[in-house]
């Protein structure tokens, strides 16, 4: 008898599990940067879903606006997301820290959309790796772009623009948003700092990006302290807004949301432009990864095909303002404006019949704009990434000026005092309380 109640409960509890492994199946986790799908194409996703596999399938989507945010919280697995959206170099760690599982292309009747990607993205992608996996095995490209100026064009020539030196110019102090994003900015500060030996051709924009030796550290430390006054803020998503509302006249940014930038402004009679400065910059690169905690890996498998779709990736860049990593003809005919008066040498990107077609260069920069840009590469040493974190967390934490500083301590000290008077004045009160309760029971 005594083994029965045991033997019950072992049952309950696999019932239980069952159940739960059961529903779970029937729900796909979404980890995407903030603002960066249709909310129709989410919305529409179960029931393509239900139309290739048969199977029921309900979305829980959450965003995350901080690359190294997202891997904490990933690394420490408090949530099971299926499928995750991190930029290049994080897939790059994630890869080496065996964090990925290699996604399955075998979508039975439903055609392998992953083909429609750019090799372009594809082989800088693969670049990364050199342990004999192909990134893109385990990485499917979504959105891409350049890191650059966005400036009002009232207030700042695009020859400022055009150049990283303005960034540092007196003339901007307290006028400029920086990305808070340690690898853009810290790119940025090498790339300047050694702008003479790019122009001389002793080194390249790729080797100064990925430097990350104590000499390096030591040089964008001094130069992003140097930029400092002129620093409004560090934004991770509000640098466009700002730049929409007159609030600031450059911000280092990303592409894509200069393109909503620039569309927003123009809508208010603020007219903002796009450049990737003369001395070089960054490519960047996010990508749909699935997890090795995954629980839902083929609907992770199928929604990544799902977002490869040439008409997908239309409405996605649409609605976010951001280029998909899709080349098709499909793409690049609806992209076309016979109303641009340049004309972009694509071919890298859609094949040999686009060197000269009227398309946003903003959205798809011309060759030579790319030959000047290179890939964020991760870095692998944790020493020395602890080394760049710790200088970043010293740029950013000594951002005070002295007059906010005492200004603070003003403020802390008026705090301080009303404490301290409300302290005294309950304590009178309380000693007439006592006062007056006492009398009482005198009488």
């Amino acid at each position: 008898m005594k083994y029965i109640f045991p033997f019950i409960l072992a049952l309950l509890t696999l019932g239980s599990c069952q159940r739960s492994q059961d529903e779970r199946s029937k729900i796909l986790k979404v980890y995407n940067w903030a603002d960066y799908i249709d909310e129709d194409v989410l919305a529409e996703f179960p029931e393509w879903y239900k139309e290739q596999t048969g199977e029921e399938i309900e979305v829980i989507y959450q965003v995350f606006d901080i690359n190294e945010v997202m891997l904490t919280k990933i690394e420490r697995g408090h949530e099971d997301f299926d499928v995750v959206c991190p930029s290049e170099y994080i897939i790059e760690r994630m890869m080496k820290k065996d964090m990925l599982l290699p996604i399955n292309r075998n979508f039975g009747h439903t055609p392998d959309f992953i083909n429609n990607l750019s090799p372009y993205i594809q082989d800088e992608l693969n670049k990364m790796i050199t342990d004999g996996r192909r990134v893109t095995d385990y990485a499917v490209p979504y959105m891409w772009g350049t890191a650059g100026t966005l400036y009002n064009t009232e207030l700042v020539t695009e020859e400022e623009a055009l150049t990283w030196e303005t960034l540092w110019n007196p003339k901007f102090q307290n006028k400029i948003l920086m990305k808070d994003s340690y690898r853009d900015c810290y790119g940025t500060a090498i790339i300047y700092a050694n702008s003479a030996g790019l122009s001389r051709g002793e080194v390249t924009v790729e080797q100064l990006m990925n430097d990350n030796s104590a000499e390096a550290i030591a040089t964008a430390e001094e130069y992003l302290k140097k930029m400092k006054p002129n620093i409004a803020g560090w934004e991770a998503d509000f640098g466009k807004e700002m730049m929409t509302k007159g609030k600031a006249w450059l911000n280092l940014t990303w592409s894509g949301d200069a393109v909503w930038a620039i569309e927003e402004g123009e809508a208010v009679g603020v007219h903002l432009d796009y450049v990737v400065p003369l001395e070089g910059s960054n490519v960047w690169f996010d990508g749909w990864v699935i997890p090795k905690y995954s629980r839902n890996v083929k609907a992770a498998s199928y929604f990544i095909n799902y977002m490869c779709q040439s008409d997908i990736a239309l409405r996605n860049m649409d609605a976010i303002g951001y280029v998909s990593a899709v080349a098709t003809d499909e793409v690049l005919e609806a992209k076309i404006d016979t109303t641009l008066e340049t004309y972009s040498d694509l071919s890298y990107f859609f094949g040999s019949l686009a060197d000269s077609v009227q398309v946003d260069p903003i959205q798809y920069p011309s060759r030579d704009v790319i030959e000047r840009c290179a890939v964020i590469r991760d870095f692998s040493n944790k020493e020395d990434l602890e080394k760049v974190l710790e200088m970043w967390s010293r740029v950013k934490g000594d951002n005070l000026n002295a007059g906010l500083v005492l200004f603070i301590f003003a403020v802390i000290g008026v705090l301080f005092v009303s404490l301290l008077v409300s302290k005294i004045k309950k304590y009178r009160r309380q000693k007439q309380r006592n006062k007056y309760r006492r009398r009482k029971r005198r009488k």
